[in-house]
């Protein structure tokens, strides 16, 4: 259960820079996109692909909201995870509410062993406008659960996020001008507490181009690269 969070919110940074439209220039938030993005572990290997599709774009007042769903394939290529989550974009800010990005799948199958879950927290927001330099605001979520009398509790903060400089970047997707956005991971499960650092390459009208994940002692632990997207 440890590694499945693990994976599912070293997810978030990726989720949360794939989205845009006239609100954020970065993020492409128009119905029937898509992007993929190749994981390769420490030693370079081929990890899996994960896919994700804008689904349904709708305008309410000066807020569009999208539907974005993923599917995560292994390095055998057999689909390992699906799920749908909300974004929102106001005022010039991409917002992702955490609520939605835990799969609706995972959530029945606990539901269904009799497992209580709830979960809060703070959105990671991207400003329509990047500089280097640029400070960004932390974010957080919890998950707190609960069965027989056993409770366990799940934390992730994203803290010292930063625009770092600009720079281009190549991938099997083509070559990017991109800013490096920088920003550490804490993460607490079950009483154990490991940090990680995080480097994101974001491209203009592109979103994502790509990510790399570090121990606290700077290993590499793994890198997406964006593999192909149509707009």
């Amino acid at each position: 259960m440890k590694n499945t969070f693990l994976f599912l919110f070293l997810l978030i940074s990726t989720i949360a820079l794939t989205a845009q439209n006239n609100c954020s220039k970065y993020y492409p938030l128009t119905e029937g996109s898509s992007f993929e993005y190749t994981t390769y572990n420490k030693k370079g290997k081929v990890d899996g692909t994960t896919s994700y599709k804008i689904t349904s774009v709708s305008n309410e007042g000066n807020t569009t909201n999208a539907t974005m769903a993923l599917t995560f394939t292994d390095k055998k290529g057999k689909e390992a995870y699906n799920s749908e989550y909300q974004i929102s974009c106001a005022d010039g800010t991409i917002n992702i509410d955490y609520k939605s990005l835990f799969p609706s799948a995972m959530m029945k199958q606990y539901e269904d062993m009799g497992m209580e879950m709830e979960l809060s927290g703070t959105d990671i927001e991207i400003p329509r406008d990047l500089s280097v330099g640029q400070a960004l605001e932390d974010a957080n979520v919890t998950v707190n659960m609960s069965m027989s009398g056993m409770n366990m509790k799940v934390t992730v903060d994203m803290t010292d996020r930063k625009v770092e400089k600009k720079e281009t970047v190549t991938t099997a997707a083509g070559t990017f001008e991109c800013y490096l956005l920088t920003e550490t991971n804490t993460s607490e499960v079950m009483g154990g507490s490991q940090e990680m650092h995080s480097k994101l390459w974001l491209a203009e009208g592109v979103g994502m181009v790509k990510q790399e994940t570090y121990k606290k002692n700077g290993n590499l632990m793994s890198r997406s690269e964006l593999s192909k997207y149509s707009e």
